[in-house]
């Protein structure tokens, strides 16, 4: 009968010398050149992922299951968690604003009362420094306004700030104004930014339309506050006074 040798613990090893010179070359050229391969290669980098074509509409609501504002909500956070990617972060000035500007507008079709992608565009991504990228994501929340003026005025009047005082274009500026104080009718719209334009054309020399605006204002049937009606009665005075003044 064959009999089984079990390893017994106390049974010395054997020494290096019993192994054939050949083997032990082998091993020590395989250890040489595993050191050597890992000192050649380049340090791990991150690879920043561009940000996709957002899908269509109807496939996000399906997608939602029946719940399309809790979708906006994390498509939401997805996007701004977009420019902290592991092991890199990506500056906004290198973002595709078109795409961001795409997945923007997906968010507020799946949930158009969500005020949060607007605050995002108006104060978020148009604080890059590029300027091109700036006046596109303001010129976005403009085209956005129009859908909903009452609840969408804060964003575009601050659009109209940031072109009056970093861009120094105060045509663009009373462009955004104008639209707060012509479609922005609610009785949530605080003065302040009804009589933005009225300033803007004053600060443009532009004294007979800034005139005429204020007296749409008055006119209008939507200024019920007495201290506005009283700064714009005063406004008026003053506006035409400096007509009078002007005048050959």
């Amino acid at each position: 009968m064959t009999r089984f040798k079990f390893w017994n613990p106390q049974t010395r090893a054997r020494s290096v010398k019993f192994v054939p010179l050949p083997v032990l070359v082998l091993l020590a050229a395989g250890l040489t050149a595993q050191v050597a391969w890992h000192a050649a290669r380049p340090a791990p980098t991150a690879n920043a992922i561009d940000l996709p074509v957002p899908p269509s509409i109807d496939a996000l609501r399906l997608s939602s299951l029946g719940d399309p504002i809790v979708m906006a909500k994390l498509l939401m956070l997805w996007l701004q968690a977009h420019d902290n990617q592991p092991g890199v972060s990506i500056p906004f000035r290198n973002l595709d604003y078109t795409r961001v500007a795409q997945w923007l507008e997906r968010i507020l079709e799946l949930d158009p009362r969500g005020q949060y992608p607007l605050l995002a565009a108006s104060r978020v991504y148009a604080s890059v420094q590029d300027l091109e990228k700036k006046r596109f994501i303001l010129d976005f929340v403009y085209r956005r306004f129009f859908e909903d003026p009452d609840r969408r005025w804060p964003w575009l009047a601050h659009a109209a700030i940031v072109a009056k005082h970093r861009f120094q274009d105060l045509p663009l500026a009373l462009e955004y104004a104008r639209a707060v104080s012509e479609h922005a009718t609610g009785p949530g719209v605080p003065n302040w930014a009804r009589d933005m334009s009225v300033v803007i054309l004053e600060e443009m020399g532009e004294l007979e339309a800034a005139t005429v605006m204020a007296g749409y204002l008055l006119s209008s049937g939507r200024v019920t506050a007495e201290h506005e009606k009283r700064f714009l009665l005063e406004k008026l005075e003053e506006l035409k006074r400096r007509q009078a003044g002007s005048a050959p």
